[in-house]
Parts: structure tokens; sequence; C-alpha cells
């Protein structure tokens, strides 16, 4: 799902090609796509973009007449920008915006259709869609306090809850937790203040550099290659990788449709988290510790 730093360079990027141009016409391709009924998407047309802006995980643009288009991405939902008359949608488009300067194509991969658009009127009926989380980014470290203890949930949970902390998800939260030395399922409550004040200096500088380097990667162009894998990042999507702090190799929890990445040896005290299906299937055999695993792999190499 794209998250904070992608959805901003989206708003940069939207910006440059969008604002202040009139919405031409909108081609719906997906029955599913949009989830509002008043007023009708053709009073979006002929319409000028005055604002664009994110509301949580979602990407505004603000029409005349107090109209907003409000695009949510979800997992597989991704922004691309044509040229008038280069427009081939495809199997995965769900929708395409005309412009004076070009096309936006909205696209989602896969058959679960949960990407969304709503249009809606004036500012009330906007906010109805905010989960106003915490922008962590514009807060202070009291705020930030305040939020992570108003509810007793896991370290992972926590962050990517939007009623908490807006624009974090499963990628960011698993960087945030290794740049901050923390375990995803420790809970919230449990951590005393200098763990507080380590989790929010880390959760403002690995959004910062996360922005600056997606920022960085995308030069003049839209940006196409949006992920939640990036060569960069220390633990997400790294299973087995080594950690770059210290090698030790990058662990997983899969629960759900998430998983939680980390690395033993900075973030557990050298701790294996059980995954539940492998701990189904191994039930004693589970290895408790980093130890144990490794000892574990010099027997089965020594056979």
């Amino acid at each position: 799902m794209p998250e904070l730093p992608d959805i901003v360079i989206y708003l940069e990027h939207l910006q440059a090609r969008v604002l202040n141009e009139p919405v031409l016409g909108i081609r719906l391709l997906s029955p599913f796509l949009l989830r509002s009924v008043r007023p009708p998407l053709a009073d979006a047309n002929g319409r000028r973009v005055l604002e664009l802006r994110r509301l949580g995980k979602r990407i505004v643009f603000g029409l005349e007449d107090n109209l907003f288009l409000v695009f949510h991405l979800m997992i597989a939902g991704r922004l691309h920008w044509r040229a008038a008359g280069a427009l081939k949608p495809g199997r995965n488009g769900l929708a395409v915006f005309s412009f004076p300067s070009g096309n936006l194509l909205f696209t989602e991969a896969g058959s679960k259709k949960r990407a969304s658009l709503h249009f809606v009127q004036g500012e009330t009926e906007l906010q109805a869609l905010n989960p106003s989380g915490l922008e962590v980014l514009d807060s202070n470290l009291a705020s930030f306090r305040a939020v992570l203890l108003s509810e007793n949930h896991t370290l992972k949970r926590a962050l990517t809850d939007p009623r908490l902390f807006s624009g974090i998800g499963n990628a960011y939260s698993d960087e945030i937790l290794h740049r901050a030395r923390l375990s995803p399922f420790v809970l919230s409550q449990r951590l005393d203040d200098e763990a507080i004040h380590r989790l929010y200096e880390a959760t403002r500088a690995i959004l910062r550099e996360w922005v600056e380097r997606l920022r960085s990667a995308a030069g003049r162009g839209f940006p196409e290659k949006v992920t939640a894998f990036r060569p960069g990042m220390a633990v997400h999507g790294r299973y087995q990788k080594p950690c770059p702090d210290c090698g030790t190799p990058v662990q997983r929890v899969v629960y759900a449709e998430n998983e939680a990445n980390y690395c033993p040896r900075c973030q557990t005290g050298g701790k294996l988290l059980a995954d539940r299906a492998l701990s189904r299937l191994l039930r004693t055999d589970w290895p408790r510790t980093l130890d144990e695993l490794e000892n574990r792999k010099e027997n089965a190499l020594a056979r």
C-alpha cells in the first residue's frame, strides 16, 4: 500500500501537472471504484483543480465549488500519467481522468477490488473520510506519546492504525521499529519514556528520509515504480537477508495479509518471535532464540 512518502511524491508530481487545470472528463472503467452517489461524478467535468492534499493515505483533488475527488489506492492501486492521446488503460485500469496536459490513469493489480474513489461536496463530507490519525511530522513528543498510550496495542498495530497515526503502513512501520530498536509486538503501554522518545524520533526520521529518497529517485518523471519493497530498506521485504546494521538474517512473522519483518539481534534481544503458522507446524521444535536457530542450521549442515 502506498504510504505517506509515496503519497507525498505523487502529490508533488500531480501538482506540477494538474493544479489550476480543468477536469476535461472522467471515464470509469470499473463499476466497483466509485463509492459515492451524491453529487454525481459528472459534476467534476469542467471544474479546475484548486488544491491537492493528503488525507491519511488518501489523495484529494480539491475542485471549484467546494467539490473533492478522493482517491484511496489501498494495497494495489497506483496512479500513472500518460500524454494526451497515448493512453492504453489495460485490464488493470479503473478510471481515466483527462486534463489539458495529459491523462491520469488509476489502476489496480489483482482481482480484489479494494481501491476506491469518492466524490463529495464540502469540507464536512471530506473530513468524514478522514481517519484523523496524528500527523507525526507536524507533532511534538507530548502529542505522539498521548496518542501512542491512548490504547494498548502492539507497536506494529499502533503505528499502522490510521485512527492513531496518519500515513504509516506495513512497510514503513517495519523500518521505523528497526530504527528505534523495538520489537514489533511489544505493547505500547509497556514502553518507558526513553523508548517512546526513540520511537518518535525514528518515525519522523524514517518518513523524512524516504520522502527525500523517493523524490530523488523520481526526478522529474512521474513516479511509476511505487512499491512497498525497496532495495534501500533495512528489514521490510528482506526475509533471511542480512540486517544492514549487524548482519543477522532478518526474520518475519506472517499474519492475515500482512507481515512484520525484524532483526532479532537489534530488536528483540536475540529472541525469535513465533510465527503462528510455523509454530503450529513445528510445535515444540520451534526455535525460541537466534542462537538456537543457528545451532539447528549448523547441525543440519553437519549431517
